[in-house]
């Protein structure tokens, strides 16, 4: 009796394992039918979702290519602004060393001129004549480079 019970009870588990492989099988098939038959509208769905990327893609090349061109003309113009700013400082460097030179001489002129007052009110007229000479020779001297600069200014024009 008890193996008479094992025997039905291996048979039902046996034949519930078929049915269930073939249940599984069954439902691939399904699957596998269901997508086949499917595929023409997922295609048309596909390529309208493609064409659509496809535009996309398109327009934002277009607009990278607009930006870089964008960032490339802001590129060169501010290459340009920061070439014009150097040019500028450079000119202003000149300009203050020049006014620096021209100060410094100024100094100098009235220093000497100043030890000529002081040698002719104690009655050193030689020493009087050297500062004078002296003093001469350096406003001389200004002149003769201002004339220089000058002509070196027309020339690189």
């Amino acid at each position: 009796m008890f193996a008479a019970f094992l025997v039905r009870k291996i048979i039902t588990q046996a034949a519930s394992v078929q049915n269930l492989s073939y249940y599984k099988l069954t439902m691939a098939t399904r699957r596998r039918t269901d997508h086949v038959a499917s595929k023409p509208e997922m295609t048309k769905k596909h390529l309208k979702v493609r064409e659509k990327a496809k535009r996309l893609k398109a327009e934002m090349v277009g607009k990278v290519r607009d930006d870089q061109l964008g960032f490339k003309e802001e590129q060169i113009k501010s290459i340009t602004k920061f070439g014009e700013i150097e040019r500028q400082c450079h000119e202003l460097k000149q300009e203050v060393q020049m006014i620096a030179k021209q100060s410094t001489m100024t100094g100098i002129k009235l220093v000497v001129m100043l030890g000529i007052l002081k040698a002719h009110e104690g009655g050193d007229l030689v020493q009087a004549a050297n500062l004078t000479r002296f003093l001469r020779e350096v406003v001389a001297m200004e002149k003769a480079n201002e004339i220089l600069a000058q002509f070196k200014d027309e020339e690189d024009s």
